[in-house]
């Protein structure tokens, strides 16, 4: 639906920010996508306005906020994540905004062992107090996430994470801005939170038969230890977040992310997208 006031969607390059402005442009809103550089407004789409602002920089965001009645918080995964997700709430409640869709995980809670988890729970906490409408969109594990062994997948046919045989009900990034389209789109969504999975909870396993089937070729899983899968990382991601990994990776393996919530297909009308079909609609990034 179309609105005369535009809807500012940070992280507009990232995973679920791009889809999300493309899910929100099929519908006619209006959209204003806040990136980092002016280069990054190359990949939005046709007639979407461009914010470049800096969640380290507040008056760059607040120009970015500028009338922008509804916004769609997410950052980039960083030690900083919680400071500047609380600073964006501020400013937004500061600017007028009527509506925070802020993308939170699942199981977010200030006293959990996983730091992810912990600081997701104290930006919910931080938004509460505000008192500005939100609503908290706590997405399960990304299937998404899996093109990260893209290249390794695409070398060796297989790939390893500290999870064994525990099931996750993981969820698709287009089932997220789906649902954050229609969020930001419809009225009735302020104060709620929505678990978001898939259809069903799955184990690396079952992703790797997914791949051999889409991709016609073998595709398997091993198990690997967490100082192993540590090991593997050492030089590509920083020591903080390899640890944050391992604990999402052990909070995985306890079996705390296998529940299914039928947020997905409630919201948007339509079933959630599983592993088949993630791995039939990827399978040109496999095969690199």
């Amino acid at each position: 639906m179309e609105r005369s006031s535009p809807i500012l969607v940070t992280g507009a390059t990232g995973n679920t920010g791009q889809a999300l402005v493309a899910a929100l442009t099929r519908r006619g809103a209006t959209v204003r996508a806040m990136v980092r550089g002016p280069d990054d407004g190359a990949r939005r789409p046709a007639g979407t306005a461009v914010a470049v602002a800096d969640f380290d920089e507040p008056a760059s965001v607040a120009a970015a906020l500028a009338g922008a009645e509804r916004a769609y918080l997410v950052t980039p995964s960083s030690e900083r994540a919680e400071t500047q997700q609380r600073r964006f709430a501020d400013l937004a409640a500061e600017a007028g905004v009527k509506h925070l869709v802020v993308l939170s995980q699942l199981a977010a809670a200030e006293d959990s062992p996983v730091r992810f988890l912990r600081y997701h729970g104290a930006v919910e906490r931080h938004v509460r107090e505000l008192g500005l409408p939100y609503t908290f969109l706590r997405p399960n594990l990304y299937f998404q996430g899996l093109l990260a062994f893209a290249g390794m997948i695409g070398a060796t046919g297989q790939f390893a994470a500290p999870i064994g045989e525990a099931a996750v009900s993981a969820v698709d990034v287009r089932d997220i801005a789906e649902v954050a389209a229609v969020v930001l789109t419809q009225p009735g969504h302020e104060y709620a939170t929505y678990t978001l999975t898939g259809p069903e909870a799955v184990t690396h396993t079952q992703m790797a038969a997914a791949l051999t089937a889409a991709l016609g070729r073998e595709i398997s899983f091993t198990d690997a230890t967490p100082e192993a899968f540590a090991a593997s990382l050492h030089g590509i991601l920083p020591p903080w977040q390899v640890e944050g990994l391992l604990e999402d990776y052990a909070h995985y393996r306890r079996g705390e992310a296998a529940a299914v919530s039928p947020a997905v297909p409630e919201i948007t009308g339509r079933p959630a997208v599983g592993v088949a079909q993630f791995a039939r609609d990827y399978a040109g990034a496999f095969s690199r």
